[in-house]
Parts: structure tokens; sequence; C-alpha cells
């Protein structure tokens, strides 16, 4: 699957173009914005994991797209719907929403924008039962976004993320917010 995924008023939400690749490094590099993560990606790293989520949109139509203003054309970050596992907490092939947006964009909704859309491009499009979020507790920002969209946290299912090494235990433990079809209406 290739080129546009979706439209929302403000935010044309696709795949990524190679001339996207510099704005993918800055967002995985910035210590602001991977505040909450173990680790920033080096350019090498940032490049594998940029190709990782082109070919996954391909391949599956799932992924973590581009989101593009389309009053300017530029690239602003991404959000998209894709399969997880962190066994045994989240159990393989539950599908997760995630984002990550370039610092000079935080603060004009359109994670929010773009995740509403794709809550409802997942459920209908898709056929999915339930999307799940998932954070650091302390990351009050995306918690905040989890909830404008309609998710719910879960407090029963919040669990030590696996994959977080030992080198960073402050981000060990994630809260898990769910909506299913349902809830959705």
């Amino acid at each position: 699957m290739t080129g546009t995924i979706l439209a929302t008023e403000r935010l044309i939400i696709r795949n990524w173009r190679e001339e996207d690749r510099d704005l993918f490094h800055e967002i995985n590099s910035d210590p602001d914005v991977m505040e909450f993560f173990p680790k920033r990606r080096n350019r090498a790293e940032s490049d594998e994991f940029f190709d990782y989520a082109q070919r996954m949109i391909a391949e599956t139509g799932l992924g973590f797209y581009a989101l593009e203003l389309t009053a300017t054309g530029e690239t602003l970050g991404f959000c998209g719907i894709v399969r997880t596992s962190h066994e045994p907490a989240i159990p393989d092939g539950t599908v997760e929403i995630g984002w990550r947006l370039a610092k000079r964009h935080w603060g004009a909704g359109y994670v929010s924008e773009a995740a509403t859309a794709l809550l409802k491009h997942g459920f209908e499009n898709h056929g999915l039962k339930e999307i799940v979020a998932f954070t650091v507790p302390q990351n009050r920002r995306s918690r905040a976004v989890m909830q404008r969209i309609g998710m719910t946290h879960r407090p029963e299912r919040d669990f030590n993320h696996p994959k977080v090494p030992d080198t960073a235990p402050q981000f060990v433990r994630h809260v898990l917010y769910a909506i299913s079809a349902p809830e959705r209406g």
C-alpha cells in the first residue's frame, strides 16, 4: 500500500517518502520527543526503523504513517496503528496506536486529530475489535491524548515492558489504555 491512507480536516495520513528521512531521524533523536523512551536513535538506527515502517505499511496496510500538513505539505511526524506483541503482558497480534511528532508541532491537536481518524479506520476498515495504547506513567502528554481520543486507562492491564533494558529502570512500568469497537460507538 502506498500513498494516502486517510485525510482529515488538516492532515494527510500517508506512507513515508524518501524525502521524509531527515524528519524521521529528527523526531527519533530529539531528547524532548524521546523523553520517555529508553534511548534515542542514531541516524543508522532511524533509517532502519524508517525502512521497516515503509515495508510494514506496504505489506500489511497497518503501520506508523507519516502525518503531512495539508496546507503546507510539511511532514510533522507519525501516527499509526500496528500489530504488536510484548508477551506475556500484551498478546501477539494486539493492535496498538502510537504517535511521535516533531516538537515544533506540539500543542496544535494534530495527534488527536490523526489518532481519532485512525481509530475509526481501524475499527471500520480493518474490523479490529480493540486498540490499545501504552506509555510510562509519567508521560502526561500522551496519556492526555489517549483520554481525548476516547481511550480508557485499564489499570488491571498495566505491565512491566519486557523490551526495556535494565539500564532504563524508570521506563519499565507502563500504563495501558484501550478502546473497543463497541465503546467507540
